[in-house]
């Protein structure tokens, strides 16, 4: 069974037992947080889409961490002009382990 959750301006298929990067959550570590914007739940050959939502549908997850992904580094040049930009960004994320999915 799986699910496409709505989180952080994102969309996210899920299935029960996986790990997920979302965009930061204010939850802690261990903390059971359930996701209730189900937008699609599907089951082999038989799925079932919201419109928008799945009505009574929620996905559980528990808090596994916080940390911050990797570094992207933006660099802005115009030829001939002398002008050179350097820039970095370091995004922040929550990692969630999917208990369970019900529909």
């Amino acid at each position: 069974m799986y699910a496409v959750i709505k989180t952080g301006g994102k969309q996210y298929r899920v299935a029960a037992g996986e790990k997920i990067k979302v965009e930061q959550i204010a939850a802690e570590v261990g903390q059971e947080i359930v996701f209730d914007q189900v937008l699609a739940v599907g089951n082999g050959s038989e799925i079932k889409v919201g419109t928008p939502l799945v009505s009574g549908a929620t996905v559980t997850v528990k808090v596994v961490a916080h940390g911050r992904h990797d570094k992207v580094r933006i660099f802005k040049m115009r030829r001939r002009k002398h002008y050179q930009k350097r820039q970095g960004h370091r995004q922040n994320f929550t990692e969630l382990e999917i208990a369970s999915i019900s529909a």
